[in-house]
Protein backbone atom coordinates (compact mmCIF):
# COMPACT_ATOMS: atom_id res chain seq x y z
CA UNK A 1 0.00 0.00 0.00
CA UNK A 2 1.63 3.19 -1.20
CA UNK A 3 -1.29 5.52 -0.46
CA UNK A 4 -4.48 5.38 1.56
CA UNK A 5 -7.56 7.56 1.27
CA UNK A 6 -8.15 8.54 4.88
CA UNK A 7 -11.70 9.55 5.78
CA UNK A 8 -12.26 11.49 9.00
CA UNK A 9 -14.13 14.43 10.44
CA UNK A 10 -13.50 18.09 9.70
CA UNK A 11 -14.92 18.91 13.15
CA UNK A 12 -12.98 19.14 16.39
CA UNK A 13 -14.77 17.11 19.09
CA UNK A 14 -14.63 18.22 22.74
CA UNK A 15 -12.72 15.04 23.64
CA UNK A 16 -9.06 15.72 22.73
CA UNK A 17 -8.35 12.01 22.28
CA UNK A 18 -9.91 12.12 18.81
CA UNK A 19 -7.57 14.86 17.59
CA UNK A 20 -4.62 13.03 19.12
CA UNK A 21 -5.71 9.84 17.36
CA UNK A 22 -5.68 11.65 14.01
CA UNK A 23 -2.22 13.05 14.76
CA UNK A 24 -0.92 9.63 15.75
CA UNK A 25 -2.31 8.05 12.57
CA UNK A 26 -0.78 10.77 10.38
CA UNK A 27 2.63 10.29 11.99
CA UNK A 28 2.42 6.49 11.83
CA UNK A 29 1.43 6.43 8.15
CA UNK A 30 4.28 8.79 7.27
CA UNK A 31 6.75 6.58 9.15
CA UNK A 32 5.39 3.53 7.30
CA UNK A 33 5.93 5.32 3.98
CA UNK A 34 2.20 5.33 3.26
CA UNK A 35 0.96 8.49 1.58
CA UNK A 36 -2.34 10.08 2.57
CA UNK A 37 -5.13 11.22 0.28
CA UNK A 38 -7.67 13.16 2.32
CA UNK A 39 -10.32 15.88 2.18
CA UNK A 40 -7.92 18.81 1.86
CA UNK A 41 -9.00 20.82 4.91
CA UNK A 42 -7.02 22.34 7.79
CA UNK A 43 -9.71 21.93 10.45
CA UNK A 44 -10.62 19.15 12.86
CA UNK A 45 -9.31 15.64 12.54
CA UNK A 46 -8.49 16.24 8.87
CA UNK A 47 -6.12 19.05 9.74
CA UNK A 48 -4.53 17.11 12.60
CA UNK A 49 -3.97 14.08 10.36
CA UNK A 50 -2.43 16.07 7.52
CA UNK A 51 -0.34 18.32 9.75
CA UNK A 52 1.26 15.45 11.66
CA UNK A 53 1.95 13.47 8.48
CA UNK A 54 3.63 16.50 6.89
CA UNK A 55 5.72 17.10 10.03
CA UNK A 56 6.88 13.48 9.84
CA UNK A 57 7.89 13.91 6.19
CA UNK A 58 4.95 12.04 4.69
CA UNK A 59 3.18 12.52 1.39
CA UNK A 60 -0.18 14.28 1.78
CA UNK A 61 -2.56 14.94 -1.09
CA UNK A 62 -5.67 16.97 -0.33
CA UNK A 63 -8.72 16.84 -2.59
CA UNK A 64 -11.33 19.49 -1.90
CA UNK A 65 -14.39 20.72 -3.81
CA UNK A 66 -14.28 24.36 -4.84
CA UNK A 67 -17.34 25.17 -2.72
CA UNK A 68 -15.52 24.00 0.44
CA UNK A 69 -12.22 25.78 -0.15
CA UNK A 70 -13.23 28.77 2.01
CA UNK A 71 -15.53 26.99 4.47
CA UNK A 72 -13.07 24.24 5.36
CA UNK A 73 -10.00 26.48 5.14
CA UNK A 74 -8.14 24.59 2.45
CA UNK A 75 -4.74 23.23 3.42
CA UNK A 76 -2.19 24.79 1.08
CA UNK A 77 0.69 23.12 2.96
CA UNK A 78 0.05 19.86 1.12
CA UNK A 79 -0.35 18.97 -2.55
CA UNK A 80 -3.86 20.32 -3.03
CA UNK A 81 -6.28 19.51 -5.84
CA UNK A 82 -9.45 21.56 -6.12
CA UNK A 83 -12.31 19.75 -7.88
CA UNK A 84 -15.80 20.84 -8.90
CA UNK A 85 -18.01 18.42 -6.97
CA UNK A 86 -18.11 15.92 -4.12
CA UNK A 87 -18.49 13.15 -6.71
CA UNK A 88 -15.21 14.21 -8.32
CA UNK A 89 -13.60 14.32 -4.88
CA UNK A 90 -14.61 10.75 -4.05
CA UNK A 91 -13.56 9.52 -7.49
CA UNK A 92 -10.14 11.10 -6.93
CA UNK A 93 -9.87 9.38 -3.53
CA UNK A 94 -10.48 6.04 -5.23
CA UNK A 95 -8.18 6.73 -8.17
CA UNK A 96 -5.26 7.99 -6.09
CA UNK A 97 -5.30 5.40 -3.30
CA UNK A 98 -4.63 1.73 -2.71
CA UNK A 99 -7.26 1.45 0.02
CA UNK A 100 -9.51 3.31 2.43
CA UNK A 101 -8.83 4.02 6.10
CA UNK A 102 -11.72 5.39 8.15
CA UNK A 103 -11.16 7.33 11.37
CA UNK A 104 -13.92 8.86 13.52
CA UNK A 105 -16.08 11.41 11.74
CA UNK A 106 -19.58 12.54 10.98
CA UNK A 107 -22.05 12.32 8.11
CA UNK A 108 -19.48 13.04 5.38
CA UNK A 109 -17.21 10.31 6.72
CA UNK A 110 -20.12 7.87 6.77
CA UNK A 111 -20.99 8.78 3.18
CA UNK A 112 -17.41 8.06 2.12
CA UNK A 113 -17.26 4.79 4.08
CA UNK A 114 -20.49 3.40 2.70
CA UNK A 115 -19.61 4.37 -0.85
CA UNK A 116 -16.28 2.53 -0.53
CA UNK A 117 -18.12 -0.54 0.82
CA UNK A 118 -20.85 -0.35 -1.83
CA UNK A 119 -18.34 0.01 -4.65
CA UNK A 120 -16.39 -2.99 -3.30
CA UNK A 121 -19.60 -5.09 -3.38
CA UNK A 122 -20.24 -4.04 -6.96
CA UNK A 123 -16.65 -4.64 -8.05
CA UNK A 124 -15.97 -0.98 -8.92
CA UNK A 125 -12.78 -1.34 -6.88
CA UNK A 126 -10.97 -4.22 -5.18
CA UNK A 127 -9.24 -2.19 -2.46
CA UNK A 128 -9.37 -2.81 1.30
CA UNK A 129 -11.74 -0.78 3.46
CA UNK A 130 -10.37 -0.42 6.99
CA UNK A 131 -12.18 1.09 9.97
CA UNK A 132 -10.05 2.16 12.92
CA UNK A 133 -12.47 1.58 15.79
CA UNK A 134 -10.47 3.56 18.32
CA UNK A 135 -12.20 4.58 21.54
CA UNK A 136 -15.11 2.30 20.59
CA UNK A 137 -16.33 5.00 18.21
CA UNK A 138 -17.61 2.53 15.60
CA UNK A 139 -19.03 -0.15 17.92
CA UNK A 140 -22.61 0.75 16.97
CA UNK A 141 -21.86 0.93 13.25
CA UNK A 142 -20.14 -2.47 13.28
CA UNK A 143 -23.07 -3.96 15.20
CA UNK A 144 -25.48 -2.49 12.65
CA UNK A 145 -23.40 -3.92 9.79
CA UNK A 146 -23.63 -7.36 11.46
CA UNK A 147 -27.40 -6.86 11.87
CA UNK A 148 -27.78 -6.07 8.15
CA UNK A 149 -25.93 -9.32 7.38
CA UNK A 150 -28.03 -11.35 9.85
CA UNK A 151 -31.25 -10.03 8.28
CA UNK A 152 -29.94 -10.81 4.80
CA UNK A 153 -29.21 -7.38 3.35
CA UNK A 154 -25.45 -8.01 3.22
CA UNK A 155 -24.50 -11.12 1.31
CA UNK A 156 -22.22 -13.66 3.04
CA UNK A 157 -19.47 -12.96 0.49
CA UNK A 158 -19.50 -9.28 1.46
CA UNK A 159 -19.70 -9.53 5.24
CA UNK A 160 -15.93 -9.14 5.53
CA UNK A 161 -15.52 -6.05 3.35
CA UNK A 162 -15.21 -3.80 6.38
CA UNK A 163 -11.96 -4.64 8.14
CA UNK A 164 -12.15 -3.24 11.67
CA UNK A 165 -9.53 -3.11 14.41
CA UNK A 166 -8.89 -0.96 17.46
CA UNK A 167 -5.13 -0.73 16.75
CA UNK A 168 -3.66 0.81 13.60
CA UNK A 169 -0.84 -1.76 13.23
CA UNK A 170 -3.30 -4.67 13.24
CA UNK A 171 -5.60 -2.88 10.82
CA UNK A 172 -2.79 -2.10 8.35
CA UNK A 173 -1.68 -5.75 8.53
CA UNK A 174 -5.18 -6.93 7.65
CA UNK A 175 -5.50 -4.34 4.89
CA UNK A 176 -2.21 -5.49 3.32
CA UNK A 177 -3.46 -9.11 3.38
CA UNK A 178 -6.85 -8.15 1.90
CA UNK A 179 -8.40 -10.49 -0.66
CA UNK A 180 -11.26 -8.82 -2.55
CA UNK A 181 -14.61 -10.61 -2.42
CA UNK A 182 -16.50 -11.77 -5.47
CA UNK A 183 -18.45 -8.81 -6.81
CA UNK A 184 -22.22 -8.82 -7.19
CA UNK A 185 -21.92 -8.53 -10.97
CA UNK A 186 -19.74 -11.67 -11.06
CA UNK A 187 -22.23 -13.71 -8.99
CA UNK A 188 -24.77 -16.08 -10.44
CA UNK A 189 -28.02 -14.03 -10.54
CA UNK A 190 -29.96 -17.09 -9.32
CA UNK A 191 -28.07 -16.95 -6.01
CA UNK A 192 -28.62 -13.25 -5.37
Amino acid sequence: MKRLAVYCGSATPADPRYVQLARDVGTALAREGIGIVYGGGRLGLMGALAGSALLAGGEVIGVIPEALVQGEVANYDCELTVVGTMHERKAAFTDLSDGFLVLPGGVGTMDELWEAVSWAQLGYHSKPVGVLNALGFYDGLLAFNRHMAEVGFVRPAHQGIILAETELDLLLHRMRAHEPPQSIVAMDPRTL
